[in-house]
């Protein structure tokens, strides 16, 4: 993964591009994993922790009924987060990530493992769908992981 991340600062400085992330479920891992990089802070932005779903309409802009009708963990919300982020952190790019890491709180219709993982890149949009497993940590490294690789093929 570090590589990557490294990857991911160099693609981002070749383009003279900034980045932001929204973070659920991850709880700043990306934030982090990006942060890590030496030379990050000529691109990274900065990053809003979003667990709740108050956080996600007062910072980002969340739709209050989107996130009473489809719940926090949804591809809209997703979508709407990595958006919002962008737009209030003035940066080109944006990850965000929304899910159910576990063990509990899951259901049928969205189990343990469930992430949706938004990707905004200057006005272009992309919403991954995940169903990772493991324990809680092993769902949120999975979902650092996708996040980061899914935004270095939207750019």
């Amino acid at each position: 993964m570090v590589t990557e991340c490294i990857e991911l600062v160099e693609q981002l400085k070749k383009e003279g591009m900034t980045i932001t992330t929204a973070e659920s479920c991850t709880g700043g891992l990306i934030a982090a994993a990006i942060t890590d990089v030496p030379g990050s802070s000529e691109v990274f932005k900065r990053a809003f922790i979003t667990y709740c779903d108050e956080a996600k309409h007062e910072m980002l802009g969340v739709s209050e009924e989107v996130l009473r009708t489809e719940t926090a963990v949804s591809e809209r919300v997703a979508s709407e987060m990595a958006e919002g982020a962008a737009k209030a952190a003035k940066a080109d790019c944006a990850i965000s990530v929304t899910g159910i890491a576990g063990p509990g709180g899951g259901s049928a219709d969205k189990p343990v493992g469930l992430v949706y993982i938004g990707i905004y890149v200057k006005g272009k949009k992309l919403v991954v769908k995940h169903v990772f497993e493991g324990t809680r940590s092993e769902v949120r490294e999975q979902a650092v992981r996708s996040a980061v690789h899914s935004m270095r093929v939207l750019l």
